[in-house]
Protein backbone atom coordinates (compact mmCIF):
# COMPACT_ATOMS: atom_id res chain seq x y z
CA UNK A 1 0.00 0.00 0.00
CA UNK A 2 0.78 3.19 -0.40
CA UNK A 3 0.93 5.36 2.55
CA UNK A 4 -0.65 8.30 1.75
CA UNK A 5 -3.78 7.05 0.09
CA UNK A 6 -6.36 7.13 2.97
CA UNK A 7 -7.22 3.81 4.10
CA UNK A 8 -10.70 2.37 2.94
CA UNK A 9 -12.89 2.83 6.02
CA UNK A 10 -12.08 7.03 5.78
CA UNK A 11 -14.88 7.17 3.12
CA UNK A 12 -16.60 10.14 2.59
CA UNK A 13 -19.74 9.12 2.33
CA UNK A 14 -18.83 6.35 5.77
CA UNK A 15 -21.38 8.37 8.43
CA UNK A 16 -19.93 8.42 11.85
CA UNK A 17 -22.50 8.12 14.57
CA UNK A 18 -20.80 9.37 17.48
CA UNK A 19 -20.04 12.44 15.34
CA UNK A 20 -23.39 13.03 13.75
CA UNK A 21 -24.78 12.24 17.00
CA UNK A 22 -22.50 14.74 18.83
CA UNK A 23 -23.57 17.54 16.05
CA UNK A 24 -27.18 16.92 16.26
CA UNK A 25 -27.12 17.29 19.98
CA UNK A 26 -25.07 20.44 20.08
CA UNK A 27 -27.15 21.95 17.29
CA UNK A 28 -30.29 21.04 19.21
CA UNK A 29 -29.06 22.91 22.52
CA UNK A 30 -27.84 25.87 20.59
CA UNK A 31 -30.87 26.07 19.07
CA UNK A 32 -33.20 25.67 22.53
CA UNK A 33 -30.99 28.13 23.95
CA UNK A 34 -31.09 30.73 21.12
CA UNK A 35 -34.47 30.17 21.26
CA UNK A 36 -35.00 30.97 25.14
CA UNK A 37 -32.29 33.52 25.53
CA UNK A 38 -31.60 35.43 22.25
CA UNK A 39 -34.59 34.75 20.16
CA UNK A 40 -36.90 36.77 22.43
CA UNK A 41 -34.59 39.57 22.34
CA UNK A 42 -34.22 40.00 18.65
CA UNK A 43 -38.17 39.88 18.45
CA UNK A 44 -38.55 42.58 21.13
CA UNK A 45 -35.73 44.75 19.06
CA UNK A 46 -37.88 44.24 15.34
CA UNK A 47 -41.34 44.67 17.95
CA UNK A 48 -39.68 47.73 19.26
CA UNK A 49 -38.36 48.96 15.20
CA UNK A 50 -41.85 48.46 14.31
CA UNK A 51 -43.94 50.39 16.90
CA UNK A 52 -41.37 52.56 16.71
CA UNK A 53 -41.93 52.91 13.07
CA UNK A 54 -45.82 53.22 13.11
CA UNK A 55 -45.13 55.86 15.88
CA UNK A 56 -43.65 57.41 13.38
CA UNK A 57 -45.75 57.54 11.03
CA UNK A 58 -48.94 58.21 13.05
CA UNK A 59 -47.13 60.83 14.09
CA UNK A 60 -45.91 62.27 10.44
CA UNK A 61 -49.55 62.06 9.61
CA UNK A 62 -51.05 63.66 12.65
CA UNK A 63 -48.20 66.61 11.22
CA UNK A 64 -49.21 66.36 8.22
CA UNK A 65 -53.06 66.82 9.29
CA UNK A 66 -52.35 69.41 11.54
CA UNK A 67 -50.14 71.39 8.53
CA UNK A 68 -53.49 70.61 6.41
CA UNK A 69 -55.65 72.33 8.50
CA UNK A 70 -53.36 75.28 9.19
CA UNK A 71 -53.18 75.63 5.62
CA UNK A 72 -56.69 76.13 4.95
CA UNK A 73 -56.66 78.74 8.49
CA UNK A 74 -54.38 80.60 6.86
CA UNK A 75 -55.91 81.09 3.30
CA UNK A 76 -59.18 81.22 4.75
CA UNK A 77 -57.37 84.64 6.76
CA UNK A 78 -55.39 85.23 3.99
CA UNK A 79 -59.11 85.83 1.53
CA UNK A 80 -60.64 87.43 4.93
CA UNK A 81 -57.81 89.99 4.92
CA UNK A 82 -57.93 90.43 1.17
CA UNK A 83 -61.40 91.08 1.54
CA UNK A 84 -61.22 93.51 4.04
CA UNK A 85 -58.30 95.24 1.88
CA UNK A 86 -60.67 95.94 -0.63
CA UNK A 87 -63.57 97.07 0.98
CA UNK A 88 -61.20 99.63 3.16
CA UNK A 89 -59.47 100.56 -0.35
CA UNK A 90 -63.18 101.58 -1.54
CA UNK A 91 -63.95 103.33 1.56
CA UNK A 92 -61.19 105.31 1.31
CA UNK A 93 -61.79 106.54 -2.57
CA UNK A 94 -65.19 106.86 -1.45
CA UNK A 95 -64.05 109.03 1.51
CA UNK A 96 -61.65 110.79 -0.74
CA UNK A 97 -64.13 111.84 -3.68
CA UNK A 98 -66.66 112.88 -0.76
CA UNK A 99 -63.82 114.95 0.59
CA UNK A 100 -63.09 116.41 -3.20
CA UNK A 101 -66.58 117.36 -3.16
CA UNK A 102 -66.99 119.16 -0.31
CA UNK A 103 -63.53 120.53 -1.06
CA UNK A 104 -64.53 122.10 -4.85
CA UNK A 105 -68.35 122.82 -2.75
CA UNK A 106 -66.26 124.90 -0.58
CA UNK A 107 -64.95 126.37 -3.08
CA UNK A 108 -67.30 127.40 -4.89
CA UNK A 109 -69.22 129.08 -2.73
CA UNK A 110 -66.46 130.77 -0.98
CA UNK A 111 -65.72 132.05 -4.15
CA UNK A 112 -69.30 133.52 -4.85
CA UNK A 113 -68.90 134.92 -1.52
CA UNK A 114 -65.58 136.74 -2.19
CA UNK A 115 -67.57 137.86 -5.20
CA UNK A 116 -70.37 139.44 -3.48
CA UNK A 117 -68.24 140.82 -0.91
CA UNK A 118 -65.63 142.13 -3.97
CA UNK A 119 -68.89 143.70 -5.54
CA UNK A 120 -70.74 145.49 -2.38
CA UNK A 121 -66.99 147.01 -1.68
CA UNK A 122 -66.71 148.22 -5.46
CA UNK A 123 -70.37 149.94 -5.26
CA UNK A 124 -69.63 150.87 -2.04
CA UNK A 125 -66.20 152.73 -2.96
CA UNK A 126 -67.99 153.54 -6.17
CA UNK A 127 -71.34 155.42 -4.41
CA UNK A 128 -68.41 157.06 -1.91
CA UNK A 129 -66.52 158.16 -4.91
CA UNK A 130 -69.21 159.58 -6.45
CA UNK A 131 -70.75 161.54 -3.60
CA UNK A 132 -67.24 162.84 -3.25
CA UNK A 133 -67.03 163.39 -6.84
CA UNK A 134 -70.03 165.62 -6.14
CA UNK A 135 -69.29 167.34 -3.38
CA UNK A 136 -66.05 168.53 -5.18
CA UNK A 137 -67.98 169.40 -8.17
CA UNK A 138 -71.08 170.84 -5.99
CA UNK A 139 -68.04 173.01 -4.10
CA UNK A 140 -66.05 174.09 -7.51
CA UNK A 141 -69.17 175.00 -9.08
CA UNK A 142 -70.17 176.99 -6.00
CA UNK A 143 -66.86 178.87 -6.00
CA UNK A 144 -67.08 179.34 -9.58
CA UNK A 145 -70.62 181.14 -9.14
CA UNK A 146 -69.49 183.05 -6.50
CA UNK A 147 -66.86 184.58 -8.66
CA UNK A 148 -69.31 185.19 -11.26
CA UNK A 149 -71.82 186.85 -9.17
CA UNK A 150 -69.19 188.48 -7.01
CA UNK A 151 -70.93 187.49 -3.99
CA UNK A 152 -70.43 185.20 -1.59
CA UNK A 153 -72.49 182.58 -0.77
CA UNK A 154 -72.80 181.58 2.96
CA UNK A 155 -71.92 178.22 4.29
CA UNK A 156 -75.52 177.20 4.80
CA UNK A 157 -76.70 177.95 1.42
CA UNK A 158 -72.99 176.23 0.34
CA UNK A 159 -74.54 172.82 2.00
CA UNK A 160 -78.04 173.47 0.59
CA UNK A 161 -76.83 173.92 -3.13
CA UNK A 162 -74.46 170.71 -2.52
CA UNK A 163 -77.34 168.19 -0.66
CA UNK A 164 -79.71 169.61 -3.53
CA UNK A 165 -76.80 168.19 -6.07
CA UNK A 166 -76.01 165.45 -4.19
CA UNK A 167 -80.16 163.98 -4.56
CA UNK A 168 -80.41 164.99 -8.50
CA UNK A 169 -77.36 163.38 -9.00
CA UNK A 170 -78.67 160.01 -7.37
CA UNK A 171 -81.86 159.74 -8.66
CA UNK A 172 -80.11 160.08 -12.26
CA UNK A 173 -77.81 157.64 -11.35
CA UNK A 174 -80.27 154.87 -10.37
Amino acid sequence: MIPFIASESASPVDVQLLTLGTTIVVFAVFLLLAMKFVWPHILKGLDERDQKLRDDLDAAEEARKQAKSALSEYEKELSKARAEAGEMIAKARLDAKAAAEELRTNNVRELAEMKTAATADINAAKKAAIGQLHQEASSLAVAIASRILDREISMEDQQALVDESLTEMTESSK
